[in-house]
């Protein structure tokens, strides 16, 4: 069995960057580097809950590796990886629009950089495994909830194609970890896990934020061009040259680029991120750290499923565009020292805006299954639809799956028959009749025109549907059944769930209950509507 220090590890974060100098851990504002070598806190048990046959064949690890005590010891901090450099990073973000000043990693220690054959360099992180010099009040630990929820939808949505960190394991420590899970003065003992996640890196916009805000601009161009050279080195004309100002908004340009393609994806699919601080961005343009997020069941741009956001709603459904421009621009500000000029970032930040407006209409055209989009003519189409949506409680995901089965071939066909295969998208039956029925069914006509007009049978348009519209999608109050078996032991449900969204986009008939809305009793329920950041 090929074990875990067997696999080649590179740790060229802590070699390249200035490390803090201060080997205590103990919260404090840390100067002058971008991590600080720390520990994992052992656990009570630890035990495995369930790992990622897909991660554990990318590091090169054998399928059956979770029986492996020492697998599940190193899983959870218990055991040091030999030729690992654990480690906590430090970087700063804008919080809900506001500065916060020094954040950092504060329950996640990364263990290390493994290269792959097939897959290049991948960080291992620790999420849960104690305190670290930036975990500020909390204790660094995580919940099994929080950690349930983490490691299924990282997994979910890479298997929906949407760009995303992904999970190796998620494991009990066997230690009570006291959580306040509201906010509202009533903390109650939790079961503490672990989620061991995997991504390329875990640099975030903030990293460069706080060298930036502190003035330490030697430290950011250190920064700036590590990134560069090991993760974008195809932005130089020779790996060891040296880093222009072209080659800094180039870099910029790429991250906007690759974060407007994130953000189109969530919007495909319908989830909310929930807290798109600017510590929470990737700069390989990944969905990071799932926290409070939720998916778009019934279709509400104004949803959020963060109950710290419930009043202002910033990182609601419909306000994910222009948060993530929003939060580039804070990445062009810190890195403008390298630059100093603003006209060449502007350009850089307009390969956002460029990119979405190019593939959100398009990716519309996808769910729709219109072939040869005509901005022109299909634009007012995809409006229409979208105003349709809002006017009654309508399951956004059963609805556009529905919509490939909509019959556009028949010369004739009645009403009825027509919005048959939308019925079951309503959550309240009556308000699918009068006037929005009528709408609904003169859009359906208008809808059937245009897809005669590109001359796709109905057969190849509902394939070419059904492979962007997922027919299963992680449901909020999913994962909360699953939270709920595992806190009495019971891990079969989260197992079953990574199996099924393995296959989103197949039909799977025999789990055909996980596809359907969500029901009446998770309309409030905790868990299954809103979330806190409390993990």
């Amino acid at each position: 069995m090929t074990r875990l220090a067997e696999l080649v590890w590179d740790d060229s974060f802590t070699r390249e960057l200035p490390g803090d100098e201060d080997t205590a851990n103990r919260v404090r504002q840390v100067h002058g580097a971008a991590y600080s070598r720390v520990m994992p806190t052992p656990t009570e048990a630890p035990t495995l809950v369930s790992a990622s046959t897909e991660m554990l064949e990318m590091l090169g690890l054998d399928a059956d590796i979770g029986d492996d005590e020492w697998f599940v010891r190193e899983m959870t901090g218990n055991s040091v990886i030999a030729g690992t450099d654990p480690h906590a990073m430090c970087y700063g973000g804008h919080q809900f629009g506001n500065w916060a000043g020094q954040l950092g990693d504060g329950r996640a220690i990364t263990l290390g950089e493994v290269l792959t054959e097939s897959d290049g360099r991948q960080t291992l992180q620790l999420k849960g495994a104690g305190p670290t010099p930036y975990s500020r009040t909390a204790d660094g630990l995580a919940v099994l909830r929080s950690s349930i929820r983490e490691f299924l939808c990282s997994e979910a949505m890479h298997h929906l194609g949407v760009p995303t960190t992904r999970a190796l394991t998620v494991a009990l420590t066997g230690d009570k970890v006291m959580r306040d899970m509201f906010y509202d003065g009533r903390p109650a003992l939790e079961r503490g896990a672990v989620v061991c996640r995997v991504a390329p890196s875990f640099i975030r916009f903030g990293n460069f934020e706080i060298f930036a805000a502190r003035g330490d601009i030697d430290n950011l161009r250190r920064l700036a061009d590590y990134t560069i050279r090991t993760h974008f080195p195809e932005l130089l004309d020779s790996p060891a040259g040296p880093v222009s100002k072209d080659v800094y908004v180039d870099w910029l340009a790429e991250v906007a680029r690759t974060t407007a393609d994130m953000i189109v994806h969530w919007q495909r699919v319908g989830f909310v991120h929930g807290v798109m601080n600017t510590d929470n961005m990737s700069i390989h343009g990944l969905t990071i750290d799932y926290g409070p997020y939720g998916w778009l069941e019934d279709y509400d741009p104004g949803w959020t499923p963060n109950t710290t956001d419930a009043s202002m709603k910033r990182y609601r459904f419909g306000a994910q565009p222009h948060i993530a421009s929003w939060n580039l621009e804070r990445l062009a500000n810190a890195v403008y020292p390298l630059v100093e000029e603003v006209e060449p970032l502007q350009d850089a930040l307009n390969s956002y805006v460029t990119r979405f407006n190019e593939r959100w209409p398009q990716m519309m055209a996808d769910k729709l299954g219109i072939v040869d989009f005509d901005p022109e003519s299909d634009q007012s189409l995809i409006e229409g639809l979208l105003e349709l949506l809002v006017r009654a409680e309508t399951d956004m995901t059963l609805f556009f799956r529905g919509l490939a089965d909509v019959d556009t071939a028949s010369a004739t066909i009645a009403d009825d028959e027509l919005v048959a295969p939308l019925v079951e998208a309503y959550y309240v039956a009556d308000q699918f009749s009068g006037d929005h029925r009528a709408n609904t069914v003169a859009w359906l006509r208008r809808y059937r025109e245009r897809i005669a007009a590109g001359g796709q049978a109905d057969p190849a348009r509902r394939r070419a549907m059904n492979s962007v519209n997922p027919k299963f999608v992680l449901r909020n109050y999913l994962a909360q059944l699953a939270i709920d078996d595992a806190d009495q032991g019971d891990f079969g449900l989260t197992n079953e769930l990574l199996d099924v969204l393995r296959n989103p986009y197949d039909e799977q008939p025999e789990h055909e209950r996980f596809a359907a809305k969500r029901p009446d009793w998770a309309r409030t329920r905790p868990g299954c509507s809103m979330l806190s950041c409390s993990s």
